[in-house]
């Protein structure tokens, strides 16, 4: 199940890469998030009493940062960002999760936290500044659009964790998504996208891409991490964090994406930071 979880996670950025051939990047987000939404709304539908009336507008915000904002930035960095790279950079979820809870939760942050903390934002330095030596363009600063995503998933986790105690983790997600889907489809009836449905044949192709993007890395993804921790612990189930960064390499060079050796040392600093938070007592 762990490896399942970081081949469906690891794969998203792929197919982002290839949704964003025919659609662009505001119409992936918005496309990602409606079909999302409609992939978990029966379980939306059915655990929309659960929450109480304080812990709504927490939803709303959750599904803002954790789902709609992030969806918008990932597609963007992905115009100009490998997704390989972009699969790396996601990892560093979990340091933005320690510090947000530290500075706005008053959680427990060690010394090897800090240490880890720290090495993990190096290694992002590394990954995107080493595309300055070695590529005619600035595209590695796009990486610090993925960088704020992850900040916001660290945001996200927080408000679930110490605002949204008793729901169920699957009715969380399902009601934070309904919250934003709407939103997501308002806009994308003010986009092309409909129109290149329409009038270009490879935008159904592009369209199936997205659609699993939304449907496994929201859906399925989401039930597998909820049994993983449940058959498990949250200890393990979070080394797909380490996982999943390989697997989005794999599939950035299997299709024809060129990473280059500081790219490496800096995916290493990044992953070793993130296992010495996750270890550290």
């Amino acid at each position: 199940m762990l490896i399942g979880l970081a081949l469906i996670w690891g794969t998203s950025f792929i197919l982002i890469k290839k949704g964003l051939e025919v659609f662009s990047s505001d119409e992936l987000g918005a496309i990602r998030i409606s079909i999302a939404t409609l992939a978990l709304l029966p379980f939306a539908l059915k655990g929309f009493k659960a929450p109480k009336p304080g812990q709504w507008k927490f939803l709303l915000l959750s599904g803002l940062i954790g789902n709609l904002i992030p969806a918008f930035l990932f597609a963007y960095a992905e115009t100009k960002l490998a997704s390989g790279l972009a699969g790396v950079l996601n990892s560093l979820t979990a340091l933005f999760t320690l510090i947000i809870g530290a500075i706005f939760f008053q959680q427990k942050i060690t010394l090897l936290r800090v240490l880890g903390i720290l090495i993990g934002i190096s290694g992002t330095a590394v990954l995107i500044f080493s595309g300055i030596a070695q590529e005619t363009s600035s595209n590695s600063f796009y990486g610090l659009y993925v960088v704020l995503a992850t900040v916001l998933y660290g945001g996200s986790l927080n408000i679930i964790k110490h605002c949204l105690a008793g729901i169920k983790p699957l009715t969380m997600a399902s009601l934070a998504l309904l919250t934003v889907g709407p939103i997501a489809f308002a806009y994308l009836c003010t986009t092309p996208a409909l129109d290149k449905l329409a009038t270009q044949p490879a935008a159904w192709e592009a369209l199936g891409y997205i659609t699993l993007l939304a449907v496994f890395s929201t859906a399925i993804g989401l039930v597998f991490y909820n049994k993983l921790i449940h058959m498990t612990n949250t200890l393990f189930a979070s080394t797909s964090t380490y996982l999943m960064p390989i697997v989005a390499l794999i599939w950035g060079v299997a299709d024809g994406e060129t990473i280059h050796l500081t790219h490496y040392i800096g995916m290493a600093i990044i992953l070793g930071g993130v296992l010495l938070v996750n270890r550290a007592k």
